[in-house]
């Protein structure tokens, strides 16, 4: 370790002191002082590069030791985010930004253009309730004309989309009942959605 201790300071020591010589002094310098301050820039240097790699050294052993602790990586990600979101929660500006949008959200909700927009929306949907039930109650009885309707109203040319539609074997077929079955249940699906608002 001395050696390459000692190669690198000297390296630097010469680059130093080739700045240092290469030239003339600063004014109020002496060379007897130039030459103190390039001995001591090479022992704090060398002492920079020791500690550098002591610092190494260190950051090794304590890899080995989360390794054989089973700690990896990714966990020590884990609980540096974990860590850093409880400071970030902890925070005074983030407690004074929860404190001020709950503030903000009382004041809100209980403003009366809130409450004027809440009754129209619950009025709204209502409406649209009430919408929606006729026209499913409109189109399941229209359903129950078409299957009543006599077979004989056939076209002597082909078949009519009144005439298909009528016929026992469409009405008795999956598609056909499907179609009835969906209807019913848009009309449950919306009224208990409009009841939740």
């Amino acid at each position: 370790m001395d050696s390459v201790n000692n190669g690198f300071g000297s390296a630097r020591m010469t680059g130093s002191m080739e700045g240092a010589t290469g030239g003339t002094l600063p004014p109020g310098l002496t060379e007897e002082e130039a030459e103190e301050l390039r001995v001591e820039l090479t022992k704090v240097e060398d002492e920079i590069q020791t500690l550098r790699q002591v610092l190494a050294a260190k950051e090794r052993h304590a890899g080995d030791i989360k390794r054989q602790l089973g700690i990896s990586p990714l966990n020590e990600i884990k609980q540096n985010i974990s860590k850093g979101w409880q400071d970030v929660q902890s925070s005074n500006a983030y407690l004074q930004t929860k404190e001020k949008l709950g503030q903000w959200n009382e004041s809100i909700t209980h403003s009366n253009a809130y409450k004027k927009t809440q009754e129209t929306l619950s009025q709204a949907g209502q409406v649209t309730s009430a919408a929606l039930s006729s026209m499913g109650a409109a189109i399941s009885e229209r359903i129950g004309t078409m299957r009543a309707l006599p077979f004989y109203n056939t076209p002597r040319l082909g078949y009519s989309v009144h005439h298909s539609l009528s016929m026992p074997s469409m009405r008795s077929s999956p598609s056909f009942r499907s179609f009835e079955d969906r209807v019913g249940s848009l009309r449950v699906t919306c009224l208990s959605y409009l009841c939740l608002l």
